[in-house]
């Protein structure tokens, strides 16, 4: 028998596309998990709720469960102080430093990357920002910190045998930061819980609201067509201030749906015909092929994964013209919702799952 760990960059919430892959990951190996942070509470009921888990001594910090990103510089050292020395196989879950844990050379080390970790790469800048670290003295300090950060990401990729990228622009980022070659198995998604319904003219996107969606391309393509219904639905943290720019500053013709129920986030896709996606450089897209499933025709930046998800169906743009002529096009379309949703069904769980043990057994690994 291989003895097996997990790793997993932190279990803080139970909603997101990496802990939907990491839960597909655990029902094929059900094994310890090790995390920067568990918060038991938050996975009552799911598959979790009674797994081995250990926690490194970020979860006992003050305010981690809101303010864990804070504690950036201590991730390395955190993810290192776990002792995997008795494991076989060590299956890590990388969007950040699990792919950094420590491995002894008899041992395999799998990592099934979402990214490297942009937090130190193309969302540096972001991160000072939301941390109020971009200014003076403490912005100095940060930056040397990222930097070293930076190092220690680029030499930690060599403690993993093997990558798996969630895709061909993952594995291209891969390639470019690590140096490294990728095998890419797309992400699960649960497609067979959309369902397409008669359709009506409006546009959804759904994802947090937060500055990286873009969701000012939104703003001002529902203000050049004042005529069409445009829909947000997006989780909101406590206090954002991004949301209540967008609310503020959002035409009539526009609606903020925030945290609204999964059933009926599921239901509004069902009946929208349009999904429009503003993110620049999206790692995949998982809300893009839940939208799919549910028959909508997609509109997707010409940057990212999103790309490689739709494939021949929907639109690509590049500017706010060019998105709202794909926009008028994709409304006036005669095409078949079962269309779309057929597309949507080569990401499945089950081909997940199946793409992931013929990729480990072919490399010899099973």
């Amino acid at each position: 028998m291989i003895k097996t760990a997990l790793v997993h960059d932190w279990l803080i919430s139970a909603v997101g596309g990496a802990e939907n892959a990491f839960k597909e990951i655990y029902s094929m190996f059900p094994s310890p998990i090790y995390t920067l942070l568990w918060n038991q509470e938050a996975f009552k009921g799911t598959l979790f709720e009674d797994a081995e888990i250990y926690r490194s001594f970020i979860d006992r910090l003050p305010w981690s469960r809101t303010k864990f990103r804070s504690y950036l510089p201590l991730f390395p050292m955190a993810i290192e102080q776990f002792d995997l020395k008795s494991y076989d196989l060590i299956l890590s879950s990388s969007h950040c430093v699990a792919k950094g844990i420590k491995r002894h050379p008899d041992q395999l080390h799998i990592c099934y990357c979402y990214t490297p970790m942009r937090y130190v790469w193309d969302l540096s800048e972001d991160y000072l920002k939301d941390a109020g670290l971009e200014k003076g003295v403490k912005g100095a300090v940060a930056r040397y910190f990222l930097q070293n950060l930076q190092d220690w990401d680029i030499e930690s990729s060599l403690r993993v045998d093997h990558f798996i990228a969630i895709s061909r622009f993952v594995a291209q980022r891969i390639k470019r930061l690590y140096a490294r070659e990728s095998t890419v198995i797309y992400p699960p998604v649960d497609v067979e819980g959309f369902t397409p319904a008669p359709k009506e003219k409006f546009v959804v996107t759904v994802g947090r609201f937060v500055s990286t969606k873009n969701y000012e391309l939104i703003l001002e393509v529902a203000r050049i067509m004042p005529q069409i219904k445009f829909i947000i639905v997006g989780r909101k943290p406590k206090n954002d201030e991004y949301y209540e720019k967008i609310k503020e500053s959002k035409p009539s013709n526009l609606l903020l749906l925030a945290n609204l129920p999964y059933a009926e986030m599921i239901s509004l896709l069902g009946r929208a015909k349009v999904y429009l996606h503003t993110m620049v450089g999206e790692h995949f897209g998982i809300s893009v092929v839940e939208a799919m499933a549910a028959g909508c025709i997609p509109i997707v930046h010409d940057s990212g994964g999103t790309k490689e998800a739709i494939g021949n169906f929907g639109y690509i743009y590049n500017d706010t013209n060019e998105c709202v002529k794909c926009i008028n096009t994709a409304l006036n379309s005669k095409v078949e919702p079962a269309i779309f949703a057929d597309r949507a069904s080569n990401f499945s769980v089950e081909n997940f799952k199946k793409n992931l043990i013929d990729n480990l057994k072919g490399k010899g690994f099973l």
